[in-house]
């Protein structure tokens, strides 16, 4: 089973699983501006702690490509504007805030010619991190799934909360290569 990316960053865009369609149709959606990011979270495109915190991550950089600034300072502005709209968008999201908090703290120092860079690779690390630390969630929890189990997920989990099989699914996606069978209800089972 190839999983799927619920988020994708390509040619400067950010795209989008609109989670709100599923599961009757799988639906992508563009996003080249910060202010319809902070939107897409608010509308629930996207879902799950992890899945959030990286778009906003993705939003801040859109923000400093759309940015006209000539100095650091008025990107740094513009940057904190748009960290508060996306923050308001789901005030209670913790990823939310902490990607938004980490990309301002690369936006601290100059010089700006390579600034905007600088976002974009911090967005990508976070991406990156993310698809890591839910591997090695994935390969902790292997070896407590029996083979004969059934996984039961009471959450948005998987690719939906994050950017890739993670969490309850990634024992999953971390097991060595065998069948995956669907339940009557279409849910992954052991």
């Amino acid at each position: 089973m190839v999983p799927f990316r619920s988020i994708t960053w390509k040619d400067n865009r950010l795209i989008l699983l609109d989670q709100r369609q599923l599961p009757h149709q799988t639906v992508y959606l563009d996003y080249r501006q910060a202010t319809a990011v902070a939107e897409a979270i608010r509308e629930m495109v996207v879902r799950g702690a992890p899945a959030i915190g990286v778009t906003a991550a993705f939003g801040m950089v859109l923000a400093a490509q759309q940015s006209e600034a000539a100095t650091l300072d008025q990107l740094q502005q513009d940057l904190h504007r748009v960290a508060q709209q996306l923050l308001a968008a789901r005030p209670t999201a913790v990823n939310l805030a902490w990607a938004v908090q980490r990309l301002l703290a690369v936006a601290q120092t100059g010089p700006l010619d390579d600034l905007r860079q600088r976002l974009l690779a911090e967005a990508q690390a976070i991406y990156a991190e993310d698809i890591e630390i839910n591997r090695q969630i994935g390969l902790t929890a292997q070896p407590l799934i029996p083979d004969a189990a059934s996984v039961i997920h009471h959450c948005n989990t998987g690719a939906l909360a994050t950017v890739v099989a993670t969490r309850k699914d990634a024992p999953e996606f971390c097991r060595a290569p065998r069948a995956v069978r669907a339940d009557r209800a279409g849910r992954p089972s052991l």
